[in-house]
């Protein structure tokens, strides 16, 4: 026999308490901190993949000077080997910057995955800057109203368990 609160499923059903205007205040302060860090994280992203993307070009053309035209004979570095290691140095910065946004963003693995393989193709990662500029105006309001939702949510059940070990 099933208790009132069960659900055939099995599962409890809990009817929250309507939320306190602090319980709001709380939620709309939790939003609006998702959405300073959200911005941060992008606006990161986006110096990140221009910055990646102009040393991957930078080291495209050191590697073609160096292995096709052979400019100094020997294939010797012509603008010399920091490029293709401050281009390493950067490469992992900027998939620092495209984990942090995929994070605080809530994207699919297969997001990330594209923007991290943005920065080894030429010219990808200023195509995908701009596509990842879609998905975050298109996504942010949802993650907002996510967050803002689940902190409410938190808060309801936190005072309903307080109030239930009172009685």
């Amino acid at each position: 026999m099933r208790s009132p609160r069960q659900r055939e499923d099995g599962a409890v059903s809990l009817s929250l308490p309507e939320p306190t205007s602090a319980e709001r205040t709380q939620a709309r302060e939790e939003r609006n901190k998702t959405e300073k860090k959200a911005r941060g994280a992008y606006g990161f992203y986006r110096i990140m993949a221009y910055i990646t993307g102009i040393w991957l070009l930078l080291l495209c053309v050191e590697l073609i000077l160096k292995y096709v035209i052979d400019v100094n004979g020997n294939h010797a570095s012509v603008l010399g080997s920091w490029v293709a290691i401050a281009h390493g140095i950067i490469y992992v910065v900027y998939v620092l910057s495209v984990f942090n946004l995929w994070s605080v963003m809530r994207w699919s693995l297969s997001r990330m995955v594209y923007l991290v393989l943005a920065g080894v193709v030429p010219v990808v990662s200023f195509i995908l800057e701009r596509k990842a500029h879609h998905w975050f105006d298109e996504d942010l309001p949802a993650v907002l109203d996510q967050v803002e939702a689940r902190s409410l949510r938190r808060a309801q059940i936190s005072r309903l368990a307080d109030q239930q070990g009172t009685n």
